[in-house]
This record gives structure tokens, C-alpha cells and sequence, in this order.
């Protein structure tokens, strides 16, 4: 058996969620993009072995795509981008945000749901990382060059998709109003 359950978050609570992902982008900034990632590594590593809700699960999984994304040199994330990834790395590594780590069940539901916020307000971005990693897959083209032409060429066409994704979609509410955790 399954429950399904759904809140909606109003422009009261987004305000709030977007203050929250300021302060964890003013720690990620302070403690460095090295310090956030390794951080948020140790902690997903250490909460694999536990039995968390597949909600939580999922939404882990999704965050370590994120990580992914941060630390592939091939695909050189655009630093606005990087600087929205490491501030969501420094909320989940953060063991006494909303709802603390240690509560039992509940402890990661709030980074669950800022997990959620961010990869929805990333959708283009983790699509065309998606995209690059597959097409890194395939072997280059002949003629087309270097391997290194080759990846910077496609990467360069998706950076370019991403940004005309971002500027027709934005991040919206199910009413939808343009919002941001940034």
C-alpha cells in the first residue's frame, strides 16, 4: 500500500524556503565548493545503509546527479549554476536545518523538498547534463577533430539550449507564478 500526500506551498512559505536557501548559499560560499561537496559525499554515503522512505530515496539519488554535475570538468557547469547546486549541497549537508537529520523517519523530509524545489527549478539544466552525458558515450566523429573539440562543441550547444529553456520556462508555482530559491 502506498499514500500519496500533497501540500501547497504558498507565496508566504516560497519566501521563506528562498531565505533558507540564501543562508545555505552564504555557507557554501563560506565554507568553499571543495568543503560543501565533500561534505554532502560523506553524508550520502553514510545514509545509503539506512531505510529511508523511497520519497527520500529518490530525491537522494537526484542529488547526487547534482553533485555530478558540480564536479564534471567536461561538462564545466556555468558558475551561476554551480553557485545554485553547491547552496542546495550546503542545506542537505547541514545536519540541523528545518527539520533536523538525527528525528527518526522525518529527519531528511525538509531536504527531500528542497531537493524537489531545486531540480525543478533546474530542469533544464540537469536535461542538458543528461544529454551530454550520453552523447559523451558515443565515440567522436570522424573528421570532427579532437575528442576535446568534439565534447566542447556539444557542451557549448547545450549550455545554449539550457539558457533558451531557462528564459521560455522558468521556475513556476502550480498557479504559475515565476518563482526562485535564488
Amino acid at each position: 500500500m502506498s499514500l500519496t500526500i500533497s501540500f501547497d506551498l504558498e507565496e508566504k512559505d516560497l519566501e521563506h524556503l528562498h531565505d533558507v536557501m540564501k543562508r545555505a548559499a552564504d555557507a557554501a560560499e563560506k565554507a568553499g565548493a571543495e568543503s560543501v561537496i565533500r561534505a554532502s559525499r560523506e553524508l550520502l554515503s553514510s545514509i545509503r545503509s539506512r531505510n529511508l522512505p523511497a520519497f527520500i530515496g529518490d530525491r537522494l539519488a537526484k542529488l547526487e546527479l547534482l553533485t555530478a554535475m558540480v564536479e564534471d570538468d567536461d561538462w564545466a557547469i556555468p558558475p551561476p549554476e554551480r553557485e545554485h547546486v553547491l547552496s542546495a549541497l550546503a542545506y542537505f549537508g547541514d545536519p540541523n536545518d528545518m527539520i533536523p537529520d538525527s528525528v527518526p523517519g522525518f529527519g531528511f523530509l525538509d531536504d527531500a523538498v528542497m531537493i524537489e524545489l531545486v531540480v525543478n527549478e533546474m530542469r533544464p539544466e540537469i536535461e542538458a547534463y543528461e544529454d551530454f552525458c550520453q552523447f559523451r558515450e558515443r565515440p567522436s566523429q570522424a573528421g570532427a577533430g579532437s575528442r576535446e573539440d568534439y565534447l566542447a562543441a556539444k557542451r557549448m550547444e547545450l549550455h545554449s539550449r539550457m539558457r533558451r529553456r531557462e528564459s521560455r520556462s522558468g521556475a513556476r508555482d502550480s498557479s504559475g507564478i515565476r518563482f526562485s530559491l535564488w
